[in-house]
């Protein structure tokens, strides 16, 4: 007869946590991060240290520590603390969560009810919490990604607190990083591997630990003498392709920006795409190519085509609508538009030469003919005297009058490229600059 199967599973031993749960803090002290929030005086630390625990959405990026801060506050305030996940569950869930406050509250306990994703509700699951956050039966703390004023109905946001939790910096990560290897007992990630693995987190604290955990488990204790240390081959063996060719916030990761700007500005359409799915492919925020881009209409382009603003404009928004992957093919469509669109940075160096003459130069009056005069006394004063409305004028054009400070007159910063629409821009200046200068010898 086998040994009964019942005696064998009682006696082994459980399965052990994820690195994310074990590590998770069980004080305020042992968040790392967030110390916007959690600092001497700021709002979360106050409402811990004072007792009154409020109705609140938590917004930030994954892994940063939402759902901690939602189960330290619950442990603090020693109240029920009820998940729902929005993208489970649904009316039953909250109804359910209803029932067990209703419950506990009778024995004169508190509920936090944490909703995590809560834009993933839509209007009606949310207005389910609004009579219930009013009459105090519970407190709601929402958790999203996503901006609150857009994806919570007004009414819950307002009768929630929003705190703004933010992505853990290196500093952060590297410090999660030795606290892992403490608890894990594991030889040290070189400084080099440590740095490569906060690169790859991009700020994501739950991302770190799965990597540092991978990278662990293939790695020999730290009582072993085989080796003292874990190296970056190391870690590229253990994580694979899920660490990416070249790492945010490093040496090669703004080089490939560089070759994308440098494409585009190149007009090479094919290099510039080959840079744009590199970038892609090595994990950057999407939206932080997107902005790249929105410079590069305005840097590069200008008005040349001032149609390329508007492209890039339109493909950042397509893609907040789409997401990934299929956001992505706009934004290379405006890649494409901006490395074969015609160049200027006519735009670009004009402000910044305005720029550093306004550092350097005093602060010059506004001349009396560009004044406003809504009293009887600047009038006196001379204040828009000799102002000539250029509606009125010949072709809509006031020749001869000046617009800059006294001594600047003659200053030029806008000088248009002979290519695209500022051919055009550029030939309209020089009959202008003409009929100032023929007003200016008959006025002789």
């Amino acid at each position: 007869m086998s040994p009964a199967p019942a005696a064998a599973s009682a006696a082994a031993p459980a399965p052990l946590q994820p690195l994310a749960e074990r590590l998770r803090p069980t004080t305020l002290d042992e968040v790392i991060g967030q110390r916007q929030l959690l600092g001497p005086g700021m709002p979360l630390r106050v409402a811990f240290e004072s007792g009154r625990l409020h109705s609140m959405i938590l917004w930030g990026p994954p892994g940063v520590g939402k759902t901690t801060l939602a189960r330290l506050m619950t442990q603090a305030f020693d109240a029920q603390f009820i998940t729902i996940s929005a993208v489970l569950g649904g009316v039953k869930e909250i109804r359910e969560a209803v029932e067990r406050a209703q419950a506990v509250a009778a024995q004169g306990r508190r509920t936090v009810v944490f909703v995590d994703e809560v834009h993933r509700f839509n209007k009606s699951q949310q207005d389910a919490f609004l009579p219930h956050v009013e009459s105090g039966l519970f407190t709601f703390i929402g958790a999203t990604t996503e901006n609150p004023s857009f994806e919570v109905n007004s009414a819950l946001l307002s009768r929630a607190s929003v705190h703004v939790l933010k992505s853990l910096d290196e500093a952060e990560l590297l410090a999660l990083v030795e606290r892992a290897v403490q608890v894990l007992a594991s030889p040290p990630f070189t400084p080099a591997a440590a740095k490569r693995l906060a690169a790859y987190a991009d700020g994501d604290a739950r991302r770190l630990l799965n990597a540092v955990d991978a990278a662990v488990a293939l790695a020999p204790p730290a009582t072993s003498s085989s080796i003292s240390e874990i190296d970056e081959p190391m870690l590229e063996r253990a994580l694979g392709e899920q660490l990416r060719r070249y790492d945010k916030g490093g040496e090669q990761f703004y080089d490939v920006i560089s070759a994308l700007h440098k494409s585009v500005r190149g007009s090479d359409p094919d290099a510039a795409l080959y840079w744009f799915a590199r970038m892609l492919d090595g994990g950057v925020d999407v939206r932080y190519i997107a902005r790249r881009l929105i410079r590069m209409a305005s840097e590069d382009i200008g008005l040349a085509d001032p149609r390329a603003l508007r492209i890039c404009l339109d493909a950042a928004e397509t893609y907040e609508r789409l997401g990934s992957p299929e956001g992505e093919l706009t934004l290379a469509q405006a890649v494409v538009f901006l490395a074969v669109a015609p160049k200027s940075n006519a735009v670009y160096s004009a402000y910044k030469a305005v720029r550093a003459l306004i550092k350097a130069d005093g602060s010059r009056p506004v001349p009396l003919h560009l004044r406003n005069a809504p009293t009887r006394l600047m009038t006196d004063l001379g204040y828009g005297r000799e102002y000539r409305y250029a509606h009125d004028e010949p072709g809509g054009f006031a020749a001869g009058v000046s617009y800059l400070p006294e001594g600047l007159e003659d200053q030029r910063f806008y000088e248009p490229v002979g290519r695209g629409l500022e051919l055009r821009i550029g030939e309209r200046l020089t009959e202008l600059r003409r009929l100032n200068a023929a007003h200016q010898a008959a006025s002789e």
